[in-house]
């Protein structure tokens, strides 16, 4: 049977290789979500492809607008790809884009086109038909709560700006 003797040296050796380990997976998770928006991407040819799909299939476009610098940017976005029910919501009436906003690329133009939504800060959406027209803009903060977002608001906001809350025959009586 052979004895191991724990000494101070390889305890501090050990601490230094679960030290390494965590910040290892610290960055590659942060690398993960750091790729969230493309600064090299041409917005305003995935905002038309976007409304070419969402007139397809009977959605509006939902446009993520922010930056991989924006913490509170890849936080909404790990939120909604991770809470199932607003992850349907999403699926069931949007097509998303991440509209990039960096000092790379600032997307002057397209941003200008949907009435400088960036006056609202980061992350900010924007909501468009399925002609493309902007129906809405929204101001994130109204969505957080503490350090995240509330899900019922969030889900209040995604099915009043939904298709069928817009379609006038949801408002038809009926007789």
């Amino acid at each position: 049977m052979r004895t191991i003797l724990i000494n101070s040296t390889n305890i501090s050796a050990m601490r230094l290789i679960t030290l390494s380990f965590l910040l290892f997976c610290a960055i590659v998770t942060n690398a993960q979500q750091a790729t969230v928006y493309n600064p090299n991407a041409d917005a305003e040819a995935e905002v038309a492809a976007a409304v070419k799909q969402a007139k397809n299939e009977n959605k509006h476009v939902f446009l993520q607008i922010g930056g991989n610098w924006c913490s509170w940017c890849l936080l909404f976005n790990k939120y909604a790809h991770e809470n199932d029910t607003v992850k349907t919501a999403f699926d069931k009436n949007y097509v998303v884009v991440h509209v990039n906003y960096s000092k790379e690329q600032k997307n002057v133009k397209l941003l200008a086109s949907l009435g400088y939504p960036q006056r609202f800060g980061f992350p900010v959406f924007v909501i468009l038909d399925a002609n493309g027209n902007r129906l809405h803009t929204q101001n994130t903060s109204h969505l957080e709560q503490g350090h995240g977002y509330d899900t019922k608001t969030v889900l209040g906001f995604l099915e009043n700006w939904s298709p069928r809350a817009l379609d006038p025959a949801s408002y038809a009586e009926k007789k």
